[in-house]
Parts: C-alpha cells; structure tokens; sequence
C-alpha cells in the first residue's frame, strides 16, 4: 500500500519519490514475478515485447515461435520484412522459425516436444490470437508448453507475447514458471485511463536485460521519470483494470452471441469461456468488413463523425482499418475494433467501459450491414 499519492519525478528520475519502484513492485507481485518494469516510456505493446527479444537473444541464436505466426508488427522486428539496415533481430545473426498451428487452431503438441534445438535462445508463445483466426492460448496451455520446452533445453527463455490476456485468468504465465512476459498499458493493465506506456515482468535478470535495451546498458530500471499525473493514473489504471477487463470480456460475449445469430462465423464461439478480450468475427467481404467498422465508430465517444478507411499503418504488413474513437489514442481496452484488409476480412473486437455501449453498437452494426 502507497504511503503518499505518488508525484512523480524529473530529469533521469534518480530519485524514487515519484512511485516507480513501488508501481514495478506491486506489479510484479500482482503477476507473481519476480520483477518487473512499468514504464510510460515504452511506446506500445511491441516496443516493450521487442525491447525483451533484444535483450534475451544474442548472434547465432534463434528465436522459436510456438503458436503460429506471431502478431503483424512484430515481423519487421524478426526481420520477416520491412527496411534493410534498421536492425531486425534477423540483421543482427537471429535466426528464426515457427511451429504451425495443429489443425484444432491451438499448439501441436507432437512438434514442439522436439523442436527446440541447443541453439534456441527463446521460445516466443503469442497469448491471444492476433490477426490469427486461432484459440487464445489459456494459461494452463501456457504453462504445459513452458515444461515442454525446458524439458529439451532448459537455457531456452520462455516468453510470452501477454497483450490482451491479463487479468482475464487468475494467474499471469509468470506466475506457472514462465521465464519474462511483456505488454502494453493502453491495453489491459491500464484500465482504459492509463495515457501510454507498457511492462516487461519476469525473472530479475531478464527484466534487467530488457531493461538495458529500453534505456541503455548501465542505465535500465534504474533511471527513466514520469511526471506526477501520468504516474497516478499508472497506478489508478492498474487498480481499475480488472473490472474494465470485466466489462470488455461481457462485451465480447455479446459481440459473439449476436454475431453468430446472423449467420458470421464467429472467434471464440458464444457462451464460452473467455481467456482474452479479442472477439473475432469473420465478415468475408471488404465492404462488410468497412461497413462494420464505420458503424462501430459512429457510436464512439471521440470522433464520431469519421469515417474510417483502410490504409497503411507503421508496423503494419497489409492495409488496415480501425475504428478507435477513443480517449486514449490507439487504445484497445476502450471499445474499438480493426482488421486487416485481407482475406477472409476478419474484424477483430476488444474492449468497452461498459456492455451496454457494444448493445447500442451492434444495433448500428446490423443496420449498417443490413443497408449494403
């Protein structure tokens, strides 16, 4: 418990009056790690998940990912594509490969019990399912393949991909042994208030290390300030976080049921158990796809009046579109939805203060679709 409001600091940030080891630590014994970083100063979810790649893997090494392919901003990261000579782990000697999907859309068990090698230096697990029509993985999965893995190489650093999973289950994976884990604050730590920012939690010296490539070596967790307000709505979000993730999950539970009502095909099926708060609705055409996201954005509080077109996005492979009238830019734990402008035009659902805003959304949403 803070003894004082937090109130942040200045400059390097030297002092810890303003809150940041207190936040680092109640965060990490949230997630059961045994540290963590929660920083304003990560950009987004894949700045801190590529900041703890950078900081695990070293030349000669390779990065293994187990679930699939991973999330589409995460490829110009692993070198996969994008500009020669911006440092992908791929131009700094990082090899890398990925285990296809089992034919039930989860992990193939069958591969992943021989395929990490001595030269693997971190298995990459994906947690929701992306831009992939997949299961999120739940935590006893997690946990089933982290064992797998340290059964065949126990150096090889498990890390998760956490984004859009925490506190939907009662544990975190870092809690069941898993080695680091990394994710955004505009997502659902940050309660739908918190204005930037994400957190690497694991194994001490792994956090340090991640750390490092967020700051500098030398630097790390011990310097970086954060002024006063943005620190209290660090720890405000994370207090508020669970209920939000709440709401967002009854959202994505009626997102589903009327969906599959009208004949979408629909992912995670309704009146099922939730382990993200991404519902996933396969639309088949770019104009129902447009269509949906157009209607989702007339009824968001900011913005509404726009209308959404798909187009290139930093990070991005394919053309996207996004319907995001929120208070914070970019947020996903606020009621939001994209998707790629490729086949079969997935829209992909999250978040929402309330239920009751996806109720008045989705009348919108099938009037809309009604009209084409």
């Amino acid at each position: 418990m803070l003894e004082l409001a937090p109130i942040g600091s200045t400059g390097y940030g030297h002092t810890d009056a303003g809150g940041r080891e207190a936040l680092d630590a109640a965060f990490a014994e949230i997630v059961g790690a045994e540290s963590a970083i929660v920083r304003s100063q990560f950009f987004s979810g894949t700045h801190a998940i590529a900041c703890a790649l950078y900081g695990v893997l070293r030349p000669g090494g390779e990065l293994l990912a187990v679930a699939g392919k991973p999330y589409d901003t995460l490829e110009e990261v692993i070198g996969l594509r994008g500009t020669p000579g911006h440092g992908s782990l791929k131009e700094y000697g990082i090899s890398y490969r990925e285990l296809e999907l089992a034919k039930c859309g989860g992990i193939d068990w069958d591969a992943l019990a021989c395929a990490v090698k001595p030269e693997t230096q971190c298995a990459l697990l994906q947690r929701s399912c992306g831009y992939s029509w997949r299961n999120t993985l739940t935590i006893d999965e997690i946990e089933r393949a982290q064992n797998i893995i340290k059964a065949q190489n126990p150096n090889c650093v498990v890390f998760v991909d956490n984004c859009y999973g925490e506190f939907v289950e009662l544990k975190e994976p870092t809690a069941v042994g898993v080695d680091l884990m990394a994710g955004s604050l505009i997502k659902n730590p940050g309660g739908t208030i918190v204005p930037c920012g994400g957190y690497v939690a694991g194994k001490e010296a792994l956090v340090k290390a991640a750390a490092a490539r967020l700051a500098a070596p030398g630097l790390g967790i011990e310097v970086g300030s954060t002024s006063g307000e943005v620190m209290r709505l660090l720890f405000q979000g994370l207090f508020l976080s669970p209920q939000m993730v709440g709401e967002a999950i009854k959202g994505s539970l009626l997102v589903a049921e009327v969906m599959a009502g009208e004949g979408f095909k629909v992912q995670p099926h309704p009146r099922i158990k939730r382990y993200d708060i991404i519902q996933a609705v396969e639309m088949g055409t770019p104009e129902l796809l447009v269509a949906f996201c157009r209607a989702v954005q007339k009824r968001c509080p900011v913005g509404s009046y726009i209308k959404p077109t798909a187009g290139a996005t930093a990070g991005y492979g394919s053309k996207v579109i996004f319907a995001d009238g929120t208070f914070i830019d970019g947020s996903t734990s606020e009621l939001s939805c994209d998707g790629p402008l490729r086949e079969p035009y997935v829209v992909f659902c999250q978040g929402g203060t309330h239920w009751t805003h996806w109720a008045l959304v989705l009348g919108d949403v099938l009037e809309a679709l009604k009209a084409l």
